[in-house]
């Protein structure tokens, strides 16, 4: 692994060392976006039982309290020159940024704690985490996105970002931006899934008791996104999708088994799910493809078909679009260890969103 490159090092042989992830802590930080990537990265080990991330808190100032927007401070043990040794850096968000959430300018305090982050590392942010990559210049020209109560402001401030209210996260190669609070946990997973593929985050995900993938693309809020009792959901078609993806799926065949119109189908679908029919149908195809070409012996074109992309040449244009690789080059990155999909300095790469 190059230094700071943001990929997760090979785990086999004396030379195993965890993937370190920083996570910056801020005063006036949310406690509970504070522990996400505790929760996510502190549970993938390897093959021999050995953590696949080191998490290391750290503050701007030595080690001491840190306030937070509840009625309780933190101590934390480590200073922000924790921060050069990170290969991920991670700033949840936080309520008292000052002049970065006014001005879009940094303290000086900051803007030296960040300047120990070595080149090349990747960086996330969760919620309003994004106000301090945005200050820091770390997003010029660049998409990212935050709650969708920010979002305006935080275009206001920060002109040259490409802002996008309406998705869960993006991911822009070695940086990468979530919405808010349960988006931090779609983006730490995307993360895992990235560097260590499905199996190893769907695991984190099954021990962490949430949904194992929530596209990037997928929208912030959904008018409907828990079904009125008086309305006919949309969730045995889904249902029924998944145990079909094999099969040729048209929209009618959906708005069948709802016993609807398509047209009704299709508009209830997207007020409870946030995405058209059609999208989330390819990326359930998607995944079921990264799936099997991680942990099967599957030709390509057998895997295509088992996905319900008909073609490897349908399959190949699916998985390029979504993650920037071709199926080939997917299975030889998780076959061989070397690291994740769409590492540090891949910008555009695994996983980001689109609308």
């Amino acid at each position: 692994m190059t230094e700071g490159s943001g990929t997760a090092p090979a785990a086999d042989g004396p030379a195993h060392r965890p993937h370190r992830v920083v996570v910056l802590a801020l005063d006036g930080l949310l406690p509970f976006e504070l522990g996400i990537p505790h929760r996510i990265f502190g549970r993938p080990r390897d093959d021999r039982g050995r953590p696949l991330y080191e998490v290391v808190t750290c503050s701007v100032r030595p080690p001491g309290p840190v306030g937070t927007d509840a009625d309780f401070t933190i101590h934390v043990d480590h200073g922000p020159e924790a921060l050069a040794t990170a290969d991920t850096v991670v700033v949840p968000a936080s309520y008292e940024l000052g002049p970065v959430f006014t001005e879009g300018v940094l303290t000086g305090e900051l803007a030296a704690a960040l300047a120990r982050i070595r080149p090349g590392t990747r960086l996330a942010s969760i919620c309003t985490g994004v106000y301090v990559l945005a200050a820091a210049g770390y997003l010029d020209g660049r998409p990212a996105t935050t709650h969708w109560a920010e979002a305006e402001r935080l275009q206001r401030l920060f002109p040259r970002i490409r802002v996008d209210p309406d998705v869960l996260f993006i991911d822009d190669g070695d940086v990468l931006t979530s919405a808010g609070v349960a988006a931090g946990i779609d983006l730490c997973l995307h993360i895992v899934r990235r560097d260590h593929g499905t199996a190893v985050a769907n695991e984190v995900a099954r021990r962490t008791v949430v949904p194992p993938h929530r596209d990037g693309g997928q929208a912030q809020y959904v008018e409907r996104p828990v079904p009125d009792p008086q309305q006919a959901s949309t969730a045995a078609a889904r249902a029924w999708a998944l145990g079909r993806l094999h099969e040729p799926i048209q929209l009618r065949d959906l708005a069948e088994q709802e016993a609807m119109s398509v047209r009704t189908f299709t508009r209830r679908f997207r007020e409870e799910v946030g995405v058209s029919p059609g999208q989330w149908l390819t990326r359930q195809r998607v995944e079921r493809a990264r799936h099997l070409l991680e942990s099967t012996d599957l030709s390509v074109d057998q895997v295509a078909r088992e996905a319900g992309f008909g073609t490897a040449q349908s399959m190949r244009q699916h998985l390029q679009a979504a993650l920037g690789v071709t199926p080939t080059a997917y299975r030889r990155t998780f076959r061989t260890g070397g690291g994740g999909v769409g590492g540090g300095g891949n910008r555009g790469g695994a996983g980001t969103a689109v609308r």
